[in-house]
C-alpha cells in the first residue's frame, strides 16, 4: 500500500514526518504544490534524500474544476517545470487538487504534459481536517494491499499519528511503499 502526502505546510514539519517515515522503513509519495516547492526549494531534496518520491500537485491548489483548459494546464505545467529545475524530473505521478479522482480533461492535459499516470487514492486520513491522531488512525483503517492513503505534510497531527498508524499497518502486514513501487 501506498502513503501519500499533499506537499506543502511547513518546512520543518514535513521533514519531521519525512525522517519519521524513513526511521520506520516507510516509503511515501509526496505531491507537492508548486507554490511550496517555490517558497521552500530544499524540501524537494529533503523529501528524496528520506527515500520518498515526488509528485506534482498543481502549482497553487485551485479546484481544477473551476478553471477553464488554459488554466489546468497552466496548474499542472508550473509545478512539473518547478520539479524539473530542482530535481531534474518531473516526477513520477500528477494528483489533482481539490479532488479525489480527476476528470478526464485533467487526465488528458496531465497526459500531455509528461504524467500518464494520474495518482487517485481510496482512503482518506482527512488529517488536514486536524481531528487528532485517533482519528486519524481510524480514518486510515480501511486501507487494504493496493491502498493509496491520503494524507498531509503540513498537520502536527499527522506526525503525531504516524507511530501509531505505521504500527496498525505492520499488523495487518501492509508495507508502506512509493506509488512507483506499489503500481510497478
Amino acid at each position: 500500500m501506498a502513503l501519500t502526502f499533499h506537499g506543502a505546510g511547513d518546512p520543518e514539519l514535513a521533514g519531521q514526518v519525512l525522517a519519521a517515515l524513513a526511521d520506520r522503513g516507510a516509503a511515501a509519495t509526496v505531491l507537492a504544490v508548486g507554490t511550496w516547492l517555490q517558497s521552500y526549494p530544499d524540501v524537494a531534496r529533503m523529501t528524496v534524500d528520506h527515500g520518498h518520491e515526488l509528485g506534482n500537485h498543481t502549482w497553487s491548489h485551485p479546484t481544477l474544476t473551476t478553471l477553464d483548459e488554459a488554466g489546468v494546464r497552466a496548474e499542472i505545467e508550473r509545478c512539473r517545470d518547478r520539479l524539473v529545475a530542482l530535481t531534474g524530473g518531473p516526477g513520477a505521478f500528477f494528483r489533482p487538487s481539490a479532488a479525489q479522482h480527476a476528470t478526464k480533461q485533467v487526465r488528458a492535459l496531465a497526459g500531455a504534459a509528461g504524467y500518464p499516470r494520474v495518482l487517485s487514492y481510496d482512503v482518506d486520513s482527512r488529517d488536514f481536517t486536524d481531528p487528532g491522531a485517533a482519528a486519524i488512525r481510524r480514518n486510515s483503517a480501511a486501507a487494504r494491499a493496493g491502498s493509496v492513503i491520503s494524507m498531509h505534510l503540513g498537520h502536527p497531527g499527522t506526525l503525531t499519528a504516524l507511530p501509531g498508524l505505521l504500527d496498525d499497518l505492520a499488523a495487518r502486514g501492509l508495507t508502506p511503499v512509493t506509488a512507483t513501487r506499489l503500481f510497478s
